[in-house]
């Protein structure tokens, strides 16, 4: 690189002197101006002899190795200032886009929040319907477990009969046993007393309820009454014992019966003989 200082400044040197001494006569010029292309080559030129001349004072003055730059140096840098520039409006859009992103990812976010404020407060408004449906199911459970309490039976022993009765074809069970225990009660010794106890006995029956059914079967046939509803008293009274598992009791009942009703419903008979089969008799 020093060599090559050398070399630039050996040829520089008369240029320099040419610039430095006083100007020589001149050569008439002509009258007509240079075209462009011969004062484009001139200013090339002259732009050369610029940067040569930069060149060798730098080294004169430094005494460091020449660092020779292309003589298009100017336009490079317009080239690198048009691609700045052109990055600067690339990172200008970027930063706009970003600029949009981010405000609309604000704007999402506050609509998440709005969203899950709404999602929470119909979540307490759920709650707070689902626990009153649970509060009225419970009641509705409670009272149908209750039976409600059944009408005051009319004074008249008659009208008390038919309500119960009335009760019992309507399949209200609940009622008409009530109904029926209380006809009982109230009126233990008038002439449908022992009916009633039938019909109390079929309320319980249904249900399933065979101990309290037995005695109730047991009150309407004490005497062996010849009645039509007689026959179908025995024969639950026997089906009620075999459900207790008193089969000995059973058997013996449905010997009183084919005894005490010998002209018993053919309905009756039949059950009759299946009874006897569940019960084992002999």
């Amino acid at each position: 690189m020093k060599l090559k200082s050398a070399l630039l400044a050996g040829l520089l040197a008369p240029l320099l002197v040419m610039g430095a001494a006083p100007a020589l006569a001149q050569t008439p010029m002509p009258e007509d101006p240079l075209d462009d292309r011969s004062v484009k080559r001139v200013e090339r030129m002259e732009k050369v002899v610029r940067e040569l001349r930069a060149i060798v004072f730098q080294g004169r003055d430094t005494g460091k190795p020449v660092v020779v730059q292309p003589a298009e140096t100017e336009a490079q840098i317009l080239t690198l200032g048009e691609r700045i520039g052109d990055l600067e409006q690339t990172l200008q859009k970027v930063n706009g886009q970003n600029e949009t992103l981010t405000h609309d990812l604000d704007q999402a976010r506050r609509a998440s929040t709005e969203q899950k404020t709404r999602g929470d407060a119909l979540e307490a408004r759920l709650g707070a319907l689902e626990a009153k449906l649970t509060a009225m199911e419970t009641a509705a459970v409670q009272a149908a477990a209750e039976p409600p309490a059944p009408p005051a039976p009319p004074a008249d022993p008659a009208l008390a009969f038919k309500q119960a009765r009335q009760f019992l074809l309507d399949g209200d069970y609940a009622n008409a046993e009530a109904a029926f225990s209380a006809y009982v009660s109230n009126y233990p010794d008038t002439a449908r007393t022992p009916e009633a106890r039938y019909w109390l006995g079929e309320t319980l029956f249904v249900r399933e309820a065979y101990g309290d059914a037995a005695g109730a079967y047991l009150g309407a046939v004490r005497g062996w009454p010849q009645t039509s509803w007689a026959p179908d008293a025995t024969l639950k009274l026997s089906r009620s014992l075999v459900a207790l598992k008193k089969p000995t009791d059973a058997c013996k009942t449905l010997d009183e019966l084919a005894k005490r009703y010998p002209k018993a419903p053919p309905a009756v008979v039949s059950r009759a003989a299946s009874t006897r089969v569940a019960a084992k008799c002999a």
